[in-house]
């Protein structure tokens, strides 16, 4: 938590503070990670699991991954009210011209809240003078898969999943699900809980490499953007503590 100097306003004094929600995004979605690991791992170790340790694994996996992407819209937003607000505490001297300019060349609020989060971080690298990230950087094009998986649990539509083809079957429209087992089948380890004959998405790619790669590419990504900055990130003090196993 960030800490603005005590205050006297007619006699009186005041205390204020600026929270910082990304942290505890980013500390919930290590934790949750790290949850649904044990529960793969005593399964593995067992071979068993009840229908209760299923559920809170789900709920572990499913919220680590939310967690990772309100962590991602968090620091961005946190960064940028801090430069408007002339908060940011972490900075230096050497600084200033970045957050002024920040201030100065997206006056908008409207505008920042309305753009995309990814929008957000290659604009104000732009606006530092830095160069945003390429559109072929494999940490850009994993954010980008993660917030469409995140975008596709929090504003679900039912759709039909073909489980298995028919002898002269036609060509059907790929589905959301296809789509991710294309990008994501062989990028990190499927859940064991799931049962072999059903889908990749969501039941074999929802366990614990999902969300730990959801956490890693968050952080190399918000890690990459500060060192371009040359600034601190606001979770640097607590690195040690956002393991995923």
């Amino acid at each position: 938590m960030n800490k603005i100097p005590l205050e006297t306003i007619d006699g009186e004094s005041v205390i204020r503070f600026r929270d910082c929600f990304s942290v505890r995004y980013i500390q919930s979605a290590a934790l949750l990670c790290r949850l649904g690991f044990r529960i793969e791992r005593n399964y593995e170790e067992s071979g068993k699991i009840s229908p209760d340790l299923l559920l809170r694994h789900e709920a572990f996996i499913l919220n680590s991954i939310l967690s990772s992407v309100a962590f991602l819209e968090s620091v961005i937003n946190e960064f940028y009210s801090d430069a408007t607000d002339n908060a940011y505490f972490f900075a230096d001297e050497k600084d200033e011209n970045l957050l002024r300019d920040i201030r100065e060349k997206w006056r908008n609020g409207k505008n920042f809240d309305r753009a995309p989060v990814i929008t957000k971080f290659q604009r104000i690298l732009a606006i530092g003078g830095k160069s945003p990230f390429d559109d072929h950087n494999p940490v850009l094009s994993d954010i980008r898969t993660l917030i469409d998986i995140r975008n596709y649990l929090m504003h679900y539509k039912r759709e039909w999943v073909v489980v298995l083809h028919g002898v002269g079957a036609g060509e059907s429209e790929e589905t959301q699900a296809e789509k991710f087992e294309k990008l994501l089948k062989n990028k990190f380890r499927e859940n064991p809980l799931a049962e072999k004959n059903q889908q990749y998405f969501p039941d074999k790619c929802l366990g614990h490499g999902c969300a730990e790669w959801a956490v890693v590419s968050c952080l190399e990504f918000t890690d990459a953007f500060f060192n371009t900055l040359d600034l601190p990130a606001p979770y640097d003090g607590i690195k040690n503590e956002l393991l995923t196993k």
